[in-house]
């Protein structure tokens, strides 16, 4: 049998490079850079993310670097690329899919991510349905929905019966996202099998990157796989 591919662990909301050297130390192969969003933590400046990404370019070429944008037209999404140069663009809202086409143009060579906020069992479809445009789906746990929108960032866990659906029927590898922490990333690994995890908040304190809650996350995810 072939061996099992080793599990893709993308740390956000990263905000200084020592925040970046942390991750990278503790195992990430992602750091999440997240840009001007209607609500939710982690929240830098373009230029910021600008400074970020390209030290992880210059001293760890190996490690992806993810821009979060709420943007949602090809053209605005590729201006703020422009800017901030990350290997990666992480799209938090709806995007059309002829701008995600476009987008293809605009920023070749750049990895698309798009992130599904599974809410409900249309979110499935809602999966399926923009996966052959992108490189990765993310699973999350906002609501793009309400009258503020909630596209990242939330603490909280959702449906993983949903999710497990999309992993086994995307094109794509699917990462999975929203509530994760040591206590229940076993759980999450064992339900959904994501190629990957993404996490922000269960491995801060106060609002920062804690080495110990780092260690414990990635220690029961490894156990796990």
């Amino acid at each position: 049998m072939p061996a099992k591919p080793p599990l893709f662990l993308k740390i956000c909301c990263i905000n200084s490079i020592e925040e970046a050297e942390l991750a990278i130390l503790h195992g990430a192969a992602a750091l999440g850079l997240v840009s001007a969003m209607p609500s939710g933590p982690g929240v830098i400046g373009d230029q910021q993310v600008a400074t970020i990404a390209a030290w992880v370019k210059r001293q760890h070429p190996h490690i992806h670097s993810f821009l979060l944008t709420a943007r949602q037209t090809a053209a605005s999404i590729a201006a703020q690329h422009a800017v901030c140069q990350t290997t990666t663009l992480q799209l938090v809202d709806d995007v059309p899919l002829a701008d995600l086409r476009l987008l293809r143009t605009l920023c070749p060579g750049v990895a698309l991510v798009q992130v599904i906020h599974v809410v409900d069992p249309q979110s499935v479809q809602q999966a399926l349905d923009v996966a052959p445009w992108v490189d990765k789906l993310l699973l999350d746990s906002g609501n793009p929905r309400l009258a503020v929108k909630e596209l990242g960032g939330t603490g909280r866990t959702h449906n993983w019966a949903l999710s497990r659906q999309i992993v086994q029927r995307s094109p794509v590898p699917v990462l999975l996202a929203g509530g994760l922490n040591a206590a229940n990333v076993q759980a999450a690994l064992a339900q959904v099998r994501p190629f990957g995890l993404d996490i922000c908040s269960g491995v801060r304190t106060t609002g920062q990157l804690d080495s110990e809650k780092l260690l414990a996350f990635v220690a029961q995810a490894l156990f796990a796989i």
